[in-house]
C-alpha cells in the first residue's frame, strides 16, 4: 500500500514539474521550404533518433529510478509515548524502591512514566521528521533525474531537426 502511495505522489510531482515542460512544444520552422508531410516524417525520425541516443522516451509515463526510502519510524508518536512511559515507569519503580522504599517506588514509577513517555514521544516524532525529509530528498532526486534526461532528449531532438534544415525554438 505504501509503495503505491509513493508512486502516486511521485507521478503527481512529475506531473507538476514535467507538465509545463511538456506543454512547451517546440516551434519548428521549415527553413528550407520542407512540406508539412516531410516535416512530420523528419520529426518522427528525430524523435526515434533522440530516443535511441538518450534512452529517454517523452511519450512514456515517468517512473521512479529507485525505490522510495524505507520508513524507519515503526510506531506512531502515541506508540513511542506508551513504550517510553512503560520503560520509564519500570525504571522509576526500581530506582524509587531503592531510594525510598514502597512510597519511593510509587513516586519513581510516576516520574519515570511521565519522563519516559515524553522522551519516547520526542524520539518517535524526530524519527518521523527524518523519514519525511528522506522522502522529500528522494522525490527531489527523482524529479532532477527526470529533468536531466528530458533535457538531454530535447537537445538531441533539436540537434537532429536543425541538422535536417529546420529552425527550432
Amino acid at each position: 500500500m505504501r509503495r503505491e502511495l509513493y508512486l502516486v505522489i511521485l507521478l503527481l510531482v512529475f506531473a507538476l514539474v514535467a507538465g509545463p515542460a511538456l506543454a512547451q512544444e517546440f516551434i519548428i520552422y521549415p527553413a528550407k521550404g520542407q512540406s508539412q508531410e516531410q516535416m512530420e516524417k523528419d520529426k518522427f525520425e528525430c524523435y526515434s533518433w533522440a530516443k535511441g541516443q538518450t534512452g529517454f522516451d517523452p511519450m512514456e509515463m515517468p517512473t521512479a529510478t529507485s525505490a522510495p526510502p524505507p520508513k524507519k519510524a515503526t510506531s506512531s508518536t502515541a506508540g513511542g509515548v506508551v513504550k517510553g512511559g512503560v520503560g520509564g515507569g519500570l525504571l522509576g519503580t526500581g530506582v524509587g524502591a531503592i531510594a525510598g522504599g514502597k512510597k519511593g517506588a510509587k513516586k519513581g514509577a510516576a516520574i519515570g512514566a511521565v519522563s519516559g513517555g515524553a522522551i519516547g514521544g520526542m524520539r518517535s516524532s524526530s524519527q518521523q521528521k527524518q523519514d519525511e525529509q528522506a522522502r522529500k530528498r528522494w522525490e527531489q532526486e527523482q524529479v532532477a533525474a527526470y529533468a536531466q534526461k528530458r533535457n538531454a532528449y530535447n537537445r538531441a531532438y533539436t540537434a537532429c531537426l536543425e541538422g535536417k534544415g529546420y529552425t527550432v525554438k
